[in-house]
């Protein structure tokens, strides 16, 4: 007994050891992944200025017009080369780092950092509606992968750091580190225990210091909250959360079907290869586009800043004119994500969360008399509604507005239209966005058959397998299960799986199972043991 009680001793002092080590370790990852996307958004800001002094330059003269055109097809044929070099680098860099976390990446970090960031800068200066929150996170996961294999850590550890550096990337990228931390724990890593909450915030404050230090302390998008609203009005904030859970379910379906439009036009083009001149020939759409957005509609290029910039002005726009934008950033949006084109679309979701929440307040004024000082409270909530609609994180969307305006008012009312949003979206049947990226990137599958010869009184119970648990990795035959217990299916990546014997438990795995009722806890408590969370160095 002294020797198993010394034993326990021992681990519990290296567990705190340990923990000790994650929070100098996501300091320095927040430090690394900070410096990155600092140098990331001051590019991207030279990009744009550059991008929109030559195109106001240009108008209006047919030779110099042309002269752009030509500058585009120069920046679409680097940019499909660099994608072409490292292909980890395509699209929003977010299902990526979902990836690494469950193991089911190995990315090449010091090809992913440079090629990542020459992309994203120069598809800003091309002008394409893309944001910069998607490739930060996936620097800033990056750069917690590069600062573990510095330090020479395992890679359960390693994918801990991972996390931490997309919390960085969040929290530079939108000057919000508490934004940062709650995506990277309910969107990324879709775990919360002590060590990692600790270390993730350790990074992610770091890094808004960082940032904060070079580029000044304003948010990259200051919204407004007038006032709070009265109770009254309350129905209208809950009608919002149920208009803006259609939209992000219609928005979902529709950034899908993009997709696989341009997935099926580069398989026809280049009989199934994905690579190569088939990379070009897709993001030849967007960069075509972007072109002739920058002489006709300026507005929507890059991430949406200037429609900001128009609806945050004193005197609110009109309905018609905040409904083209809103149809128009939409489209050029879907068009540019769909062609796999390396940026992200978090920011250009919140621009259309601001105009589904300008667009509402709008309405509401003509048909129901809600006064025009209320207006930017809508916006707010607008975006606090479609985020949460869109990628299914409340509290993130939540927290993303308290940041945004400041204001301790806006709580209530961004939690009421998050969390009917998310109920409302979820009742579609339509896949979470990062899940079904991710599940698409993976490849899920469904297998048979089904699992059988159950008892009689039973209960379901849910159990979530934690990174580098005595389950990961195993398959379900291999597992010492309690008596009585049996695995129903998996939910996986948004996707669900029934499950065989030879079917291999993941990471972040979901695993609903049937137990006796008898012994359900006592089974239970053994089962949730083996799922918990390990470092292993």
């Amino acid at each position: 007994m002294a020797g198993e009680s010394s034993g326990t001793e021992v681990r519990r002092r290296l567990s705190r050891r340990l923990q000790v080590a994650l929070v100098g370790e996501g300091a320095l990852v927040g430090l690394a992944g900070g410096l990155v996307v600092t140098l990331y958004r001051i590019a991207l800001s030279g990009a744009e200025d550059l991008l929109r002094a030559v195109t106001a330059a240009a108008s209006g003269s047919l030779p110099l017009m042309a002269v752009w055109f030509l500058a585009l097809a120069a920046l679409l044929v680097i940019v499909s080369r660099l994608i072409r070099w490292e292909p980890a680098t395509s699209g929003s860099g977010i299902p990526q780092i979902d990836a690494e976390v469950i193991d089911r990446m190995d990315a090449p970090w010091h090809r992913v950092i440079p090629a990542k960031f020459a992309e994203g800068t120069l598809v800003a200066l091309a002008g394409l509606s893309m944001g910069r929150e998607g490739p930060s996170v996936q620097l800033g996961g990056m750069s917690g992968k590069a600062v573990s294999r510095a330090l020479r850590r395992g890679r359960g550890e390693e994918r801990l750091l991972v996390t931490c550096g997309a919390a960085a990337g969040m929290s530079a990228a939108f000057h919000a580190p508490f934004t940062g931390v709650l995506f990277a724990l309910e969107e990324i890593h879709k775990e919360f225990t002590a060590p990692l909450i600790i270390s993730v915030m350790c990074s992610a404050i770091v890094s808004d210091l960082l940032v904060s230090q070079v580029l000044g302390v304003e948010p990259v998008m200051a919204l407004a909250f007038a006032q709070d609203l009265p109770h009254p009005d309350y129905a209208l904030v809950a009608l919002l959360g149920v208009v803006c859970g259609v939209l992000g379910a219609l928005h979902n379906r529709g950034m899908f079907r993009c997709q696989d439009l341009f997935g099926r036009l580069g398989s026809f083009l280049r009989g199934g290869d994905a690579s190569g001149a088939s990379v070009m020939l897709r993001l030849a759409v967007p960069f075509a586009l972007a072109g002739l957005a920058a002489f006709l509609w300026p507005e929507l290029m890059c991430g949406g800043d200037a429609i900001v910039e128009r609806v945050l002005e004193p005197g609110a726009p009109a309905l018609g004119t905040l409904l083209a934008l809103l149809a128009g950033k939409y489209v050029f949006t879907a068009i540019c994500f769909g062609s796999g084109a390396p940026g992200g679309t978090l920011f250009p979701l919140v621009v259309l969360g601001a105009l589904v929440g300008g667009s509402f307040a709008a309405a509401c004024g003509q048909l129901a008399g809600l006064p025009s000082w209320f207006f930017p409270n809508f916006v707010a909530l607008g975006v606090a509604g479609l985020f949460s609609g869109v990628v299914r994180a409340p509290v993130t969307a939540v927290i993303l507005v308290f940041e945004l305006t400041g204001s301790l008012d806006a709580l209530l009312s961004a939690s009421i239209v998050s969390i009917v949003a998310y109920v409302t979206s979820s009742l579609t049947r339509t896949d979470a966005f990062y899940e079904h990226l991710l599940a698409a990137m993976l490849g899920t599958t469904t297998d048979d058959p089904a699992v059988s010869g159950m008892g009689e009184s039973k209960t379901l119970r849910t159990v979530r397998v934690g990174s580098g648990s005595a389950l990961e990795g195993r398959q379900l035959r291999e597992i010492p299960w309690p008596d009585g217990l049996r695995v129903v299916t998996i939910e996986r990546a948004g996707g669900e799986i029934v499950p065989t014997g030879q079917t291999r438990v993941e990471a972040l795995d979901e695993l609903l199972v049937i137990v006796d009722e008898g012994a359900a806890d006592d089974a239970m408590l053994k089962v949730r043991l083996m799922a918990e969370q390990r470092v292993r160095t």
